[in-house]
């Protein structure tokens, strides 16, 4: 017989092969070996997770209704869920109805929603600079072209947004503005009133994106974008338990207008007809039995702890010139070494001393600045954190 000729099977799609894998997860695989202090990941401090309450809201949930938590649910989400999700945005200023809300499988399906709803291949969406790196391979894989907007340490400026929307006619601005990632800024109640001025007057959707809202450790808290006159009508606010419950839950929210919110449930039946049916159930039980705000306390508490650590420490760790700043929250540092440093060449001398950062270039659109690096400060207690700061000193003392 013929020898058989075979032939390969057909290629990746071409968003697929474009799109970069994460440098943070690569690092953080790096770094998972036992003895490492990680100031990579934006990682909640596991021993502060609520596991005896959490247990407790699972059980409940199938005792009282387990062939319910146990089954098939509506796109939209558990109606228990969406009232209790929409009572904390109102508490918090944003009068909100549980039908403004469709639960999501953690805020990054929110988005990945988002993007399918509005963005086609070659539109132009406006980030922040530099922004959150997994929104940048969301906006990748759509074939969006991603323009940044130029930030001070305040964050988005509002004239360097006024003139890149009338040059570019953008869709959508995505922003962080409360504790960024990567930066750990927050833009002031003045930028945020002007820049929803700007997408009224420009006609541009906004995409505010707030994991780290509730983990103020100072301050006075900055209303949402979405509360601010002109974002009414134009705005996709995306929330998370992630941060102040537990990131496996993969519970997150979104709340926009109901045309962009009908449209962005029809995306998620064909993404996973429906967030997990008994981890809704667990958490609308948890937050019936539990005072979260009283727990979210707790974690700000050892959270501040730790940020402050970070920041004593930081000027023996880094060479001579180095800058950094005091976020009042969130979960993150931006420090940027002197001039000649190269914060991802560095790297290497880290890890070899057990001990992580992630390099801030990756999180930067168009030109990179080599010199900056993001040091989480959640994870690890305040004696890690002056421990991972000695090691860190070392790594970089031939610098």
């Amino acid at each position: 017989m013929p020898a058989t000729v075979t032939l390969p099977p057909p290629a990746f799609a071409a968003r697929t092969v474009a799109a970069a894998g994460s440098p943070v997860r690569e690092i953080l695989a790096l770094t998972a070996r036992p003895g490492v202090i990680s100031f990579a990941g934006g990682l909640p401090a596991p021993e502060l997770f609520d596991t005896e309450g959490l247990r407790a809201a699972y059980d409940a949930a199938l005792t009282a209704s387990g062939g319910r938590a146990l089954q098939y649910s509506t796109t939209e989400g558990a109606p228990e869920l969406r009232e209790a999700v929409a009572a904390r945005a109102s508490a918090r200023g944003l009068e909100t109805g549980a039908d403004d809300v469709l639960i999501t499988t953690g805020s990054q399906q929110a988005l990945a929603l988002i993007i399918a709803t509005l963005v086609e291949p070659g539109d132009a969406v406006l980030v922040e600079n530099p922004t959150y790196l997994a929104a940048l391979q969301c906006f990748g894989q759509a074939g969006a072209r991603v323009i940044p907007v130029p930030c001070d340490e305040r964050g988005i400026r509002p004239d360097a947004l006024e003139e890149i929307v009338a040059r570019e006619r953008p869709k959508l601005l995505y922003t962080v503005p409360t504790f960024q990632n990567p930066t750990g800024r927050t833009l002031p109640a003045a930028r945020r009133a002007a820049v929803a001025e700007t997408a009224a007057r420009c006609g541009l959707w906004l995409v505010e994106d707030d994991p780290y809202g509730e983990l103020r450790f100072e301050g006075a808290e900055v209303p949402w974008l979405a509360a601010h006159p002109g974002a009414e009508d134009r705005t996709a606010l995306l929330g998370s338990f992630s941060k102040v419950m537990a990131p496996g839950l993969r519970l997150g929210w979104l709340r926009a207008p109901a045309a962009l919110r009908r449209a962005a449930a029809v995306a998620k039946q064909a993404a996973d007809l429906h967030t997990s049916t008994v981890d809704q159930l667990a958490a609308a039980h948890y937050l019936r039995a539990v005072d979260l705000d009283a727990h979210i306390a707790t974690v700000r508490t050892a959270y501040r702890e730790r940020r402050d650590a970070l920041l004593a420490g930081l000027g023996a760790a880094l060479p001579a010139g180095s800058s950094w700043n005091r976020p009042e929250g969130g979960m993150f540092v931006w420090a940027r070494l002197p001039e000649g440093h190269d914060a991802g060449a560095l790297l290497r001398e880290a890890i070899a001393r057990d001990v992580a950062y992630v390099p801030g270039a990756p999180f930067h659109t168009g030109t990179p600045d080599p010199r900056t690096l993001r040091l989480s400060f959640t994870t690890h207690t305040p004696a890690e954190i002056a421990e991972g700061l000695t090691r860190l000193a070392g790594a970089f003392a031939g610098a």
